[in-house]
């Protein structure tokens, strides 16, 4: 397999947990984490598991802000009297239902006054607690550094292929057969194109996709490889990380998937079913295009809409957008190895769990040294029990 090298040596271990980086105790060790910060800043970024507990809300947040602009004396004043009212809310419905021996990880913006607050009162009580030195901030700082350098630490098995040719599908199978995955469109929340906005799900902020990314590249051993989809730099509205992005176009191990069109336009229907009972509102998103693909191009896609022959749109939308599109981005992305192609008979879930644990025999057996050209290889796959590995 791509990538694999024979070692006598594992990698060396990865960094310890955000807690222990923070000089703390290990995250797990805690029995709540509060972020004492406004609901707001919340929002935009939270230690992954933290329970925002804020001492003021967003707009007593915003109310003592501009009073401390003029009256510092009145600003306390306010903001204690919010901060006791809430804390006493926030004990009563949370709190008092954690053991009496609970150790408390607090933390606000910069580890000031809103964490001192937390801090003192939880005391109070009897729980043990600790502090984020520097708050959110250095937390923040530390995540923007984990993210430059850990992503060199694993191999990465880089899922390619155009649109509809079960890479996340592949990719949950892989995870379920034992394998290490990282779902960068779940992380986002976000299917990765034009038209991946899932309906009723808002994409998180690109601090906390940062957060999550984090999170999950420390769960993995750097022993193992990790199995990714080749993304673009941007996943919607969230970009990758410079460190991770150059990491796994570093990858000697790449695989491009391939599927028969009638399955490719299945999949289309279960991952944008809403866009077959809505073709206006599909082609409203790819109406941008038109400088790329053409007026006449764009008139047959409103002609098929018009007549609700929802199968042939899909299909010549990938057949003149999308396929063109990949071939453009393979040219100029993952250029340093072939290619391994993966020919799926079909994407159902028989099928892709088949090739999920062929692929994950092969990755735990394999010292395959990659091609000296770029010409792609075949990657044998059928529909009966076999072996799959580099032709």
């Amino acid at each position: 397999m791509p990538g694999m090298r024979a070692t006598d040596s594992r990698p060396d271990p990865l960094p310890d947990d955000i807690g222990v980086a923070l000089g703390l105790q290990p995250l797990a060790d805690y029995e709540m984490v509060i972020d004492a910060r406004s609901p707001r800043e919340y929002a935009e970024d939270h230690i992954p598991r933290a329970v925002n507990l804020p001492v003021v809300d967003s707009e007593q947040y915003a109310v003592v802000g501009t009073l401390h602009k003029t009256d510092q004396y009145r600003a306390y004043l306010r903001g204690v009297a919010d901060s006791l009212r809430n804390m006493a809310d926030a004990i009563d419905a949370v709190i008092a239902s954690l053991p009496a021996d609970a150790r408390i990880l607090v933390y606000c913006f910069r580890g000031g006054k809103r964490s001192r607050l937390w801090n003192d009162t939880l005391r109070t009580i009897g729980f043990r607690v600790d502090v984020v030195p520097g708050g959110w901030k250095r937390y923040r700082a530390l995540v923007r550094e984990q993210l430059a350098v850990l992503p060199d630490r694993f191999r990465f098995q880089v899922l390619g292929g155009s649109t509809g040719t079960g890479k996340t599908r592949l990719l949950a199978a892989l995870r379920a057969a034992g394998e290490q995955v990282l779902d960068l469109e779940g992380l986002a929340r976000h299917r990765g194109s034009l038209i991946g906005a899932i309906p009723g799900v808002a994409q998180p902020s690109q601090k906390f996709f940062d957060s999550l990314l984090l999170d999950t590249l420390l769960e993995f051993d750097p022993a193992r490889p990790v199995w990714v989809e080749a993304e673009s730099k941007k996943i919607g509205a969230v970009q990758l990380p410079d460190g991770l992005y150059d990491a796994m176009h570093r990858s000697r191990s790449v695989y491009r998937l391939t599927a028969p069109m009638a399955e490719r336009v299945r999949l289309w229907h279960e991952d944008f079913g809403h866009f077959a009972t809505d073709p206006q509102g599909l082609l409203s998103r790819l109406r941008h295009l038109i400088p790329l693909i053409g007026h006449e191009e764009f008139g047959r896609w409103q002609m098929l809409a018009d007549e609700g022959r929802i199968d042939t749109l899909f299909e010549r939308l990938m057949l003149a957008h999308y396929d063109p599109t990949y071939q453009r981005s393979s040219a100029r992305h993952y250029t340093t190895v072939a290619p391994h192609v993966i020919d799926l008979p079909a994407l159902d879930p028989a099928t892709l769990d088949r090739v999920a644990r062929q692929l994950q025999a092969v990755a735990a057996t394999a010292t395959w040294a990659p091609p000296a050209v770029a010409e792609p290889a075949a990657v044998a796959v059928s529909t009966a029990a076999s072996s799959t590995g580099p032709a």
